[in-house]
Order: C-alpha cells, then sequence, then structure tokens
C-alpha cells in the first residue's frame, strides 16, 4: 500500500494493505509478502495454505493513538509429510496479542512508574500485571543463568532502564 507505513511498521515480509481509525484507535491490516514456508518438521518448501485468521496485535501507539496490528496467522498444511504448521511471524510471539516491542515498551514504563499507571496510561483491557510478570520471570532466570555454580556473584549485570 504505502512504502513509508512499511518502513516505518518494520516488519519484514509484510505490507500494509489497509488503515482504518476507529475511535481513538488505529488498525493497520497487513499482508504477508511471502508466498510460503518450510516445513519445520521435514524441511519441505509449501505454499498450500489450509486456513487464514486474522488476529489484532497491540503494537507501540502512533502519536498518542493505540495501534493494533491486524496480522494474518496462516496455517499450511505440509504436502510431504501432511502436518499442519502455523506461520512463524518475526517480533510476534505466538499465541500473544501484542508485539515484542510493546512488550518492551510496557516492561520499561513499568519499571519507571507502576503497573496500575501504566495500565491506565495505555487504557488496556488485559492485565498489564499479567506481561510484567512474565517479563520480571524470565529477566530472574536470565540473571540466574549469569551466575556461575556455587559463586556468589553474577558474570554481568542487567541494566532495566
Amino acid at each position: 500500500m504505502d512504502w513509508h507505513l512499511d518502513r516505518l511498521l518494520e516488519r519484514p515480509n509484510m505490507t500494509v494493505v489497509k488503515v482504518q481509525e476507529i475511535e481513538s484507535l488505529i488498525f493497520l491490516s497487513l499482508e504477508s509478502l511471502k508466498e510460503g514456508i518450510i516445513c519445520p518438521r521435514c524441511g519441505n518448501y509449501t505454499e498450500d495454505v489450509h486456513q487464514t485468521r486474522e488476529v489484532p496485535v497491540r503494537d507501540l501507539s502512533i502519536c498518542g493513538r493505540g495501534v493494533y496490528l491486524k496480522v494474518p496467522r496462516r496455517q499450511f498444511i505440509c504436502s510431504k509429510c501432511g502436518r499442519y504448521t502455523t506461520e512463524e511471524l518475526e517480533g510476534m510471539v505466538f499465541k500473544r496479542h501484542h508485539t515484542e516491542r510493546y512488550e518492551e515498551y510496557v516492561y520499561r514504563r513499568v519499571v519507571a512508574t507502576t503497573v496500575k499507571q501504566v495500565s491506565r496510561e495505555e487504557q488496556r483491557c488485559i492485565q498489564l500485571s499479567t506481561l510484567f510478570t512474565k517479563l520480571y520471570t524470565a529477566a530472574k532466570t536470565y540473571v540466574r543463568l549469569l551466575k556461575p555454580e556455587g559463586s556468589g556473584k553474577y558474570l554481568s549485570k542487567i541494566n532495566y532502564t
């Protein structure tokens, strides 16, 4: 649709095909530029789409307005092994309804303020505390991995700001 929107969005192999403005929200409908995928089970290339569902995914705001990407979640069937595979999209975690960059943005804000304040400002209908808990747990696990066995010291520090 618009080269500028595609570049600003930074979604590889995706293009914006439609923009909708509903109240204070912006919805960007995306379309994949890739025809098919490599089957993760057998390594066969397939273009046989079994089904496509449009999933709303929260992304970073633009000019103070919430942005949702309408992402096509395509499920392919492999002609070689017969297994179904859902296409993985860069920057989006499967079964989460927000992008990785939005998740990081919320985490940085919560560290600087509170979950309640960020939730109110983002006008989220989901529980941001759940998101924050997942990120905090992942960060603690990462810190534990940096600590050598039997040592009281960490190999490095993580800066949360």
